[in-house]
């Protein structure tokens, strides 16, 4: 379970940051991205694809969370 620094870049999209592993990548999707409630399964730009419970409300980014790696 890795801790994740989520972050906004320059264009407005958010960034998933693993420092650990030096990964950097731009989300692609979110299961739940609304004003009520952020996360579920959150699909990266490149294909991986991990989990964090919903939040509610929606966290104020940057923000680093913990989340699953889906297999």
């Amino acid at each position: 379970m890795p801790s994740v620094m989520v972050r906004r870049n320059d264009e407005g999209k958010l960034l998933f940051y693993v420092a650990k592993k030096d990964l950097e990548e731009v989300i692609a999707s979110v299961e739940h991205d609304t004003a009520d409630a952020w996360g579920g399964e959150v699909t990266l730009g490149d294909g991986e694809t991990f989990y964090i419970d919903p939040i509610s409300p929606p966290p104020a980014f940057p923000t680093t969370l913990r989340f699953k790696r889906i297999d």
